[in-house]
């Protein structure tokens, strides 16, 4: 492996890493997806053309591969499996904080949105990046990207107390 690929490794990782986790809601397999991500890139460095940021470059990949794992058969059936576990506890420590937190309560409502909602939610407000960027990210116009944040926004809102959550409303693209 070259110096250069381990210090693009070292600085995109983590986030990478970040944005596969919002995606999956593994840690384990969203390490399996960031490792892809950067094989893929070694293997194909040279179609990076440099119209857009290597980080928003790697995003994009990083998407892409968690889509990926999302629509695969290997996911289908694990998430079948863990609903066929009839009288297993579900309740575990980190769900009963999720309830007395409301950065938790709101990650909890987040990844109960269609993905079509939660990426664009993720990318524009926990990634922080641009509408054009997200379309791009994407492979969509900037108008769907506005569209899918406004009916996510309510779609979220819906799922939380109104008062608690009015700030939702009021953000303006």
């Amino acid at each position: 492996m070259s110096e250069h690929l381990a210090a693009i490794m070292d600085e995109h990782g983590e986030y990478c890493l970040r944005v596969a986790y919002l995606y999956v809601k593994d840690w384990a397999v969203a390490e399996e997806i960031v490792q892809d991500v950067f094989f893929a890139y070694y293997c194909q460095q040279e179609r990076f053309e440099q119209r857009s940021s290597l980080k928003t470059y790697l995003v994009k990949i990083t998407v892409h591969k968690s889509h990926d794992h999302l629509r695969s058969w290997k996911n289908k059936r694990h998430m079948l499996l863990e609903k066929l576990h009839i009288g297993v506890s579900k309740r575990t420590p980190e769900k009963e904080l999720v309830e007395k937190d409301n950065r938790r309560i709101l990650t909890t409502a987040l990844f109960e949105l269609p993905i079509a909602y939660r990426e664009v939610l993720i990318l524009y407000y926990y990634q922080e990046l641009k509408i054009r960027e997200i379309a791009e990210i994407l492979a969509s116009t900037e108008n769907t990207v506005k569209t899918r944040l406004r009916r996510a926004r309510q779609k979220l809102q819906e799922k939380l107390d109104r008062n608690d959550w009015e700030v939702l409303g009021d953000d303006i693209l």
